[in-house]
């Protein structure tokens, strides 16, 4: 089959591999119809995520239909349309059954690196790094699942692809990071980044009650979707944050915070320089926390700072005197996907949100590694990216 598979630091390629196979009595094999580039993608592109290896099928955004299942699968069977969470749950473990499913304690076979790096390790994840579990991800033709009967949730046939892809990731992800910031009726929400899982935290927050959704960002379609869904724009090239915060918001400053970009933030003046050097040693610091350190210091008294963003080691100056003396309260973490599904699934049905709309590119699996660069380079007003395994 053709996979996309990670090659080294900023390469990606297509490459002829294995049809997956069942190893366990657990397993299904899914047949992918579509699949998505996601903003954490780029971390492993651009090497931030440890253990990739060449050879390394990408992809943690996908769904299709079941080909295959082991003997001792019961809740899903063959042709069943599916979508496949990225965390991976075995179902059965503390975490699992306390609906943390990204935190579950079996599914990742190389635990002990995550716990080097972390005192503790989430779930596996498709597609994202041995550190991770090494599964292969969904940016192919086929996929091997596992704990299928935990994992694979069945959609109406009544719903595309397109609506309901994004339930594997993003949409919950936004959901999630909406959910943790405490929103209560009428409260300002701000908003670092309008990428795919930005756009989501922003409909989110509307969804849960918001009653102004400011959305922070530098690049105009980002900032044009963010308006059409009901937020204010701030384009921080153009404006200083702070200040701007604090004039919406009578100077007390927004009540909930959300920091939906993550790891690769991009910074302005000596400070961005400083974060980008050291970063580029994968050993002085290994993020570029720009955006946690501008939601911080923008947060009112007593509110709530979410972090929905992904980050993986070290982080610097993190304005922590600012983070205590202001009484904030803090939530982060990878998104227990399977916790949101049906309640999201009923939201789209609905119609009170559109996952969809948020797609600007449709590429073949071919034209992977040309959207990667796309997304990457925020070329041509790209946003989302949907690929077709088999155009």
């Amino acid at each position: 089959m053709k996979a996309l598979v990670w090659q080294g630091v900023n390469r990606v390629g297509i490459e002829n591999v294995p049809d997956p196979q069942i190893l366990q009595p657990t397993d299904a094999i899914v047949k992918i119809t579509s699949t998505a580039i996601c903003g954490s993608d780029l971390h492993l592109l651009d090497g931030y995520v440890p253990t990739m290896m060449h050879g390394d099928i990408l992809g943690h955004e996908f769904m299709g239909e079941i080909v295959d299942v082991g003997k001792d699968v019961r809740n899903v069977r063959v042709g069943d349309r599916v979508i496949v969470p990225f965390p991976i749950s075995c179902g059965s473990c503390w975490y699992c059954t306390h609906d943390e499913s990204s935190l579950c304690d079996n599914s990742n076979p190389n635990a002990k690196n995550a716990e080097a790096l972390w005192g503790h390790s989430p779930a596996g994840i498709y597609g994202y790094s041995h550190i991770t579990g090494g599964y292969s991800g969904g940016q192919a033709q086929y996929a091997r699942t596992v704990f299928a009967d935990s994992n694979l949730f069945k959609v109406p046939s009544h719903l595309t692809d397109d609506q309901v892809l994004f339930l594997t990731d993003i949409l919950p992800t936004g959901y999630m990071g909406a959910e943790q910031a405490n929103i209560e009726p009428g409260d300002v929400v701000a908003v670092w980044g309008c990428g795919p899982v930005g756009q989501f935290v922003i409909r989110s927050a509307f969804l849960l009650g918001a009653g102004r959704v400011i959305a922070i960002d530098r690049f105009a379609e980002r900032l044009a979707m963010a308006e059409a869904a009901g937020a204010e724009a701030l384009n921080y090239e153009k404006v200083d944050v702070f200040t701007s915060l604090k004039e919406m918001t009578a100077g007390r400053g927004p009540d909930s915070v959300i920091d939906a970009v993550g790891l690769e933030a991009h910074g302005q003046g000596l400070g961005g320089v400083y974060d980008a050097v050291k970063q580029t040693t994968r050993v002085a610091e290994t993020e570029r926390p720009h955006a946690l350190r501008a939601a911080i210091q923008a947060c009112r008294k007593g509110g709530t700072v979410s972090v929905p963003g992904v980050y993986g080691g070290l982080g610097d100056k993190i304005p922590m005197g600012a983070f205590m003396n202001k009484g904030l309260e803090m939530h982060s973490g990878q998104t227990h996907v399977h916790r949101y599904v049906k309640r999201l699934l009923n939201h789209i049905e609905e119609g009170r949100i559109h996952p969809e709309e948020i797609i600007t590119h449709r590429l073949s699996l071919d034209e992977a590694p040309q959207g990667y660069q796309m997304f990457k380079k925020k070329h041509d007003g790209c946003v989302k990216v949907v690929l077709n395994p088999w155009a």
